[in-house]
């Protein structure tokens, strides 16, 4: 069966307390663009963008019109080489894009470079298994940091109470999740519905150099070549995250799926401090 088309809710449908979701805590400093009445123009986006840095680049949001269409250039490759991040007006998908753009720049560069070397090999035409595996990361991308290598076990065997049951380490900052993809803030935004997150997983050494050192990793080619990387993540299941969590059956639920026979998730990457230094 087909998968119905997901559509956001309209911007004045969108109960304010939606955005007090842990889901969205990462773009906390940036709540007034989605609790406005009105819907930011691109120069509002733009001033926040150069406030927080765009990894060295002079980007801009560009309306998405007939206008910007003409110059016939793919999505990437106009931020490549004019620098423009296209934009849709009115527009849920694209305005929660502005904000992963303000918060992690290093990587939404970095994934660009990407897909315009990718572009350059199989032709704006084709998509190779790299772009599948860059554009799941955008799109659906979470980030999970762990302090132990060891604690992804459970995840590896998809026994979803034991990863999800270690709610100490989860409060105490040994297993953190940081959402990247865009797509996840737009579901969430209809109450109670969460999506599933495509991961990368970083252990050991500074974590709080994790954005250098993967948007390093995924610019050297070293991840992100397949989707077979990307390890699933209920976000329902994380701690406080979901109100059915303590209803009986809740790891049944369909989002919860057994591990595929064969299927072997890479080991976490490792965040070295000589390689912070580099």
């Amino acid at each position: 069966m087909a998968r119905s088309r997901f559509i956001a809710p309209a911007r004045g449908e969108v109960p304010e307390a939606v955005f007090a979701h842990p889901i969205f805590a990462g773009y906390a400093r940036h709540h007034d663009l989605l609790l406005a009445d009105a819907w930011p123009e691109p120069a509002m986006l733009d001033a926040r963008l150069d406030a927080h840095s765009a990894a060295g680049r002079r980007l801009r949001f560009s309306t998405q019109d007939a206008a910007l269409l003409q110059d016939g250039l793919h999505y990437e490759t106009r931020i490549h080489d004019a620098g423009l991040i296209a934009t849709r007006a009115g527009n849920w998908h694209d305005l929660l894009n502005a904000l992963v753009w303000f918060e992690h720049a290093a990587l939404k560069c970095a994934l660009n470079l990407r897909q315009v070397r990718e572009i350059a090999a199989v032709g704006p035409r084709m998509r190779s298994r790299a772009q599948c595996a860059l554009t799941h990361f955008d799109e659906a991308g979470a980030v999970v940091l762990l302090e132990h290598e060891d604690d992804v076990k459970a995840w590896d065997a998809h026994d979803w109470p034991r990863w999800f049951g270690q709610r100490e380490a989860f409060a105490q900052g040994r297993i953190r999740v940081h959402v990247f993809g865009h797509a996840l803030l737009e579901h969430a935004l209809w109450p109670g519905r969460m999506a599933t997150a495509k991961c990368l997983v970083l252990a050991g050494g500074d974590t709080t150099q994790w954005q250098s050192h993967l948007a390093r990793t995924i610019r050297d080619g070293r991840v992100l070549n397949d989707p077979q990387e990307l390890r699933p993540l209920p976000l329902a299941g994380l701690p406080g995250w979901s109100d059915a969590q303590h209803q009986p059956g809740f790891f049944d639920g369909d989002m919860f799926r057994p591990l595929r026979s064969g299927r072997v998730y890479p080991r976490p990457l490792r965040i070295e401090p000589a390689q912070l230094a580099r």
